[in-house]
């Protein structure tokens, strides 16, 4: 059977101001009137039911999250007691999914994320589904647009089949965040796709990969493992949960793993790291500026404005503005990752109010 896995437990930092500690990005409403969670939960209909439909998150944004997806069991939502990146977010889910199904078919998923194509994204991870169900590690790769520096690449090998409509390759690779020339060479020699981060296992299968390449992550999942479902859950969970590597799925696992295959897909994707990654997905005016609020705009394009009060700008070229209460951002579009940089600096100096 084949279940969904949304990770919604990260912080959102470059989308600070509006993303907070108290409300991160994933339950903000960014997009169409929707939050980031509820696109994630909607976009999984009808190929998944509510209760096929499980979410790893924290304490918090659990609070935050449940109401935004009522149908989801409030038992589906597997809370962490602390971050500890995705790697140790993926294995939980699958002993969680083990306890339930032996044979469970686990599709892991991210709630910031946009997806224009939903019904080619919901016939990929179907397709992927059959190729994982004999024990491959599945991931989809997006055409690249562009020689992006800001996503990880996947080589693509030998071409292995065709599974409804949808082209599977070996894996020749993982490759990080390579600089624009390398990224250039990529999209020129047309064997790279970006990394998605979506990847489609057997729930055994992923912990045999921790077994191989974490093992002492692996111990404490068994553990975990034996306790769902009993009374002493709670109590092992915060005994193991700590002793579990924090690392990400791609450096703790993904790298070296295994009979990794990829699927190529165009599915109109987009991963909303940035505030100036809303300038591609959002409509514009004629001058290519996007507004979330009122705006006054004059001889200025290509804009990402946000504000619940009149903004009005003059002369501005590629710029984001975000306006809250408490804090007024003004970047250069072409500068929006740096965001996160103002983040650890604020935590550095102590002032953590406007965090």
């Amino acid at each position: 059977m084949l279940y969904a896995v949304i990770i919604a437990g990260g912080s959102g930092t470059r989308l600070w101001p509006l993303s907070r500690r108290s409300r991160p990005k994933q339950a903000l409403e960014l997009i169409g009137g929707r939050t980031m969670f509820q696109h994630a939960v909607d976009r999984l209909s009808p190929l998944f039911t509510p209760d096929r439909i499980y979410v790893g998150t924290n304490r918090e944004t659990a609070d935050l999250l449940r109401p935004q997806a009522p149908a989801i069991p409030a038992e589906n939502f597997i809370v962490e007691p602390s971050g500890r990146d995705s790697a140790p977010a993926a294995g939980l889910a699958a002993a969680y999914l083990l306890h339930r199904d032996a044979n469970a078919t686990m599709v892991m998923l991210t709630a910031d994320h946009f997806i224009v194509d939903t019904a080619q994204f919901r016939a990929a991870l179907a397709a992927a589904g059959e190729v994982a169900a004999d024990g491959t590690i599945v991931t989809l790769g997006i055409q690249p647009a562009e020689p992006d520096t800001r996503f990880g690449y996947l080589e693509l090998g030998v071409a292995q089949q065709i599974v409804d409509g949808f082209r599977v390759y070996d894996c020749a690779g993982f490759r990080e965040k390579p600089d624009h020339a390398t990224a250039l060479r990529f999209i020129e020699g047309g064997r790279h796709v970006w990394n998605s981060g979506m990847f489609i296992w057997r729930a055994d299968r992923l912990l045999s990969e921790f077994e191989r390449q974490l093992p002492e992550s692996y111990g404490a999942l068994v553990r975990i493992g034996q306790a769902v479902g009993t009374s002493e859950v709670a109590r092992v969970l915060e005994a193991e949960w700590p002793t579990m590597r924090r690392v990400s799925i791609d450096y703790g696992l993904m790298e070296n793993a295994r009979n990794v295959s990829v699927i190529p897909v165009e599915i109109g994707w987009s991963d909303i790291g940035s505030w100036g990654a809303l300038l591609d997905v959002l409509p514009a005016d004629e001058h290519g500026n996007v507004a979330a609020g009122p705006l006054l705009a004059r001889d200025s394009e290509g804009c990402y404005v946000r504000s619940e009060r009149m903004v009005a700008v003059i002369g501005l070229e590629n710029m984001v503005v975000v306006d809250t209460p408490e804090v007024l951002l003004v970047c250069p579009r072409s500068r929006a990752e740096e965001v996160r940089e103002l983040v650890k600096q604020l935590e550095a100096e102590g002032r953590t109010s406007y965090l």
